[in-house]
Formats: C-alpha cells, sequence, structure tokens
C-alpha cells in the first residue's frame, strides 16, 4: 500500500491554525456571550478536533474503512452521550430537604 506524503507546509499550517483558534478560545473566554460561551467554545472545540482527526491522524488521506471506523465511532459516541443525557433530562427535579435544626 501507498502510502500519501503530506507536505511540511501543510502541518506548519494547521499547527498554525490550532494556535490561532486556541487563542480564539481563551478571548472568548473573557467575554460574557451568556448561554452561547458553551456553543461558541464546542464549535471551537470540535473544529480543532477535526482538524487533528484529519492531519495529524492522516484520516484524510486514508482508506474508506478507516473513515467508515471513524464514523462509527463517532455515532456510537453520540448514542452513548444521548443516553447519558436522556437520564437527567426525564428526571422530575428534587427540592432538597431543608432540617431545622
Amino acid at each position: 500500500m501507498a502510502s500519501h506524503v503530506v507536505p511540511t507546509r501543510v502541518y506548519f499550517l494547521i499547527f498554525f491554525a490550532l494556535m490561532v483558534l486556541t487563542a480564539i478560545t481563551v478571548a472568548v473566554a473573557y467575554i460574557d456571550l451568556g448561554f452561547f460561551n458553551n456553543v461558541v467554545a464546542l464549535g471551537i472545540a470540535c473544529t480543532k478536533a477535526t482538524l487533528v482527526i484529519l492531519y495529524f491522524m492522516h484520516v484524510r488521506y486514508s482508506d474508506y474503512l478507516v473513515k467508515l471506523s471513524l464514523v462509527i465511532g463517532v455515532l456510537f459516541l453520540a448514542i452513548l452521550f444521548g443516553f447519558t443525557l436522556s437520564d437527567p433530562l426525564t428526571r422530575e427535579w428534587i427540592r432538597p430537604i431543608h432540617y431545622l435544626w
């Protein structure tokens, strides 16, 4: 099997993009966006994870079986998150008991 040779320039560009996204993450942490703080942070984190998976783990230039394995892994992770979140999201809120001492 022949491997794909990625130029060093691509790795430096991806590294630079990751550093810029990290700086944006730190900058956004100091800005109060309300509910959207988590949305922006998760969006940047997913973008960084995608760059790492595609280029540093060489998934972009891999066979379809590797890409299929990645998709199946992400779907399985989504199913596990869904099952985990279904428990607290469907509970009734229980008020804490206040003891009078």
